[in-house]
């Protein structure tokens, strides 16, 4: 597994442990079910990557509590019970907050997406930009090679090469909603100063009247004199 793939699904691994503890299969299938859409996973490069990631501490395991009366288990793996550690959530938020190109391809711009909702809101606008970016430089390339190759190429071809530039289109349109959306909400992100405490409108009290509606004698001055 490429360092790249094999980062992506430390990614994936750690932010559904984040969520609940899990027997091996039971990741497997919430790992299918929020991200099968982007990539395959199989259990090759799931226990591969749950063994490095308990090595390195960012994982530990609770064997099952065995019943001598009960049927044996046909995979005592399948029960061992899987927990993110402390180690295990700094490491994610590592992950999380790693806006780099790696962020941008297809498969890791996908993981990262599915974890947007703990992802900073900084780092989500640098990873957004930068998929943008990478997207357009496919579609321009892409844009570039049929306009080259537009003699050579027959009816069926062409239309592939359309399809693929109409995709990158409206992923490009897509991620500016995406990108609008998220510079609306960084305000609300962003830290907030402490309120300035308000003067009081109030003016002074006037001095005081005397029953006679003349001023209040001045005691000073009776005393100075």
């Amino acid at each position: 597994m490429a360092k790249e793939s094999s980062t992506v699904f430390e990614l994936a691994v750690l932010g559904l442990l984040a969520e609940n503890p899990m027997h091996g299969y039971e990741l497997r299938k919430r790992l299918t079910a929020t991200l099968g859409t982007i990539r395959a996973f199989s259990f090759g490069s799931l226990y591969p990557t749950l063994r490095r990631l308990e090595t390195a501490g960012h994982v530990s395991t609770e064997e099952p509590v065995v019943d001598a009366d009960a049927v044996p288990l046909s995979s005592r793996r399948s029960r061992v019970t899987y927990r993110i550690t402390a180690d295990g959530k700094e490491r994610l938020a590592d992950l999380l907050g790693d806006s780099g190109p790696q962020s941008w391809t297809d498969d890791g711009f996908g993981v990262h997406l599915a974890f947007f909702s703990r992802t900073s809101a900084e780092a989500r606008m640098r990873i957004l930009e930068g998929r943008r970016r990478r997207v357009e430089e496919r579609r321009e390339g892409q844009r570039s090679a049929a306009g080259r190759a537009l003699d050579r190429l027959d009816t069926y071809t062409a239309e592939l090469q359309q399809l693929g530039l109409e995709s990158s289109d409206r992923e490009v349109r897509w991620l500016n909603e995406l990108i609008d959306a998220e510079r609306g909400r960084l305000p609300d992100d962003r830290p907030r100063p402490p309120p300035t405490r308000r003067r009081d409108p109030t003016p002074p009290h006037p001095a005081a009247a005397s029953p006679t509606g003349a001023p209040a004698p001045d005691h000073h001055q009776e005393d100075n004199q």
